[in-house]
């Protein structure tokens, strides 16, 4: 396949959150019976069909990129997920909505992932401590994904709902709640599913845009 037609998107947050269930669903629309800690990196592949129903529709590859959660600043862990963070054209930020601090290390994660975690003078960005300026000038299409939605009860959904959505405005995304146990939550035509096609739409169009001369060229044609 002509590389154009391959997709990178980095699946990103916490150890636990159910990264690989959602990884799992997404690629196969299954739940994964056993999951597992996920050890350096696990890839798995969707197709996505970029403008479908249109004469300009054309089938991508998505790579989806599960990269393992161990949270930590020591320079031996960021190193070794650094290799995982070249050539991005999307980033899947997942949270466990039973978890807050999971929601809050996600700004850990993305500027991680983006190379903007150190200041000037080296010091780590920590929880909560961040300048929303820094997501300004981001280009590569961000999506915010809430995991075991089903595990908050009826009474407290509202109030994680609406901290999750000034989350997502925080990183200038659009986010999904689901049920990683429930393939239904990404049935078709789903708001849900219409939300996770128009990102990876985003993401083709910033691989067409960061594209050399002659790719775009190819894809014209």
């Amino acid at each position: 396949m002509a590389s154009l037609d391959r997709v990178k998107v980095l699946v990103l947050g916490d150890s636990g959150v159910g990264k690989s269930s959602l990884v799992h669903l997404l690629c196969h629309n299954q739940v994964l019976g056993n999951p597992s800690w996920t050890v350096g990196c696990s890839v798995d592949v969707r197709v996505h069909d970029y403008k479908e129903g249109t004469p300009a529709e054309k089938t991508y590859y998505i790579e989806l990129w599960d990269v393992g959660g161990s949270v930590g600043n020591a320079s031996s862990i960021k190193s070794t997920r650094a290799v995982f963070y070249n050539s991005v054209n999307g980033i899947i930020l997942v949270h466990d909505c039973t978890n807050k601090k999971s929601s809050q290390n996600l700004y850990r994660w993305s500027l991680e992932a983006l190379n903007k975690d150190t200041t000037p003078t080296g010091v780590i960005v920590t929880n909560g401590d961040y300048d929303r300026e820094q997501f300004a000038d981001n280009q590569i299409p961000l999506l915010v994904i809430g995991t075991k939605l089903d595990q908050i009860h009826e009474n407290k959904r509202n109030e994680v709902l609406t901290r999750t959505a000034f989350l997502a405005e925080d990183f200038n995304a659009e986010e999904i709640n689901l049920d990683c146990t429930n393939p239904r939550c990404l049935a078709a035509g789903s708001s849900n599913a219409v939300k996770l096609s128009r990102f990876f739409d985003k993401v083709n169009v910033y691989l067409i845009l960061h594209a050399s001369d002659d790719l775009k060229q190819m894809y014209i044609s």
